[in-house]
């Protein structure tokens, strides 16, 4: 699969993914950067279950680059609120 593949998979999935997680995007790049690290997480998330990755621009591989962008864009919040909590209580 090509970088431009990836990209696009990436985008739709950081898209959909930062909708499920926040109601409300990360903005463009941070959607595609996340996007594509969802889709890197999911895909070798489903290849350790057994199951095949992200394989091009599908429907399959959007539905696992979206389930691993909602995991990146989880732990992303998680890590981001922590330290808005922790920078907010110096103020």
């Amino acid at each position: 699969m090509g970088i431009l593949s990836w990209l696009v998979i990436g985008l739709i999935a950081g898209y959909i993914g930062s909708k499920l997680v926040n109601r409300s995007g990360e903005g463009v790049v941070r959607d595609l950067l996340l996007g594509v690290i969802g889709a890197i997480v999911g895909g070798a998330i489903f290849h350790a279950l057994g199951y095949v990755g992200v394989t091009g621009v599908n429907l399959r591989s959007i539905f696992v680059a979206v389930v691993g962008a909602v995991i990146v864009l989880v732990a992303y919040h998680a890590v981001a609120g922590q330290q808005a909590r922790r920078t907010s209580w110096w103020r």
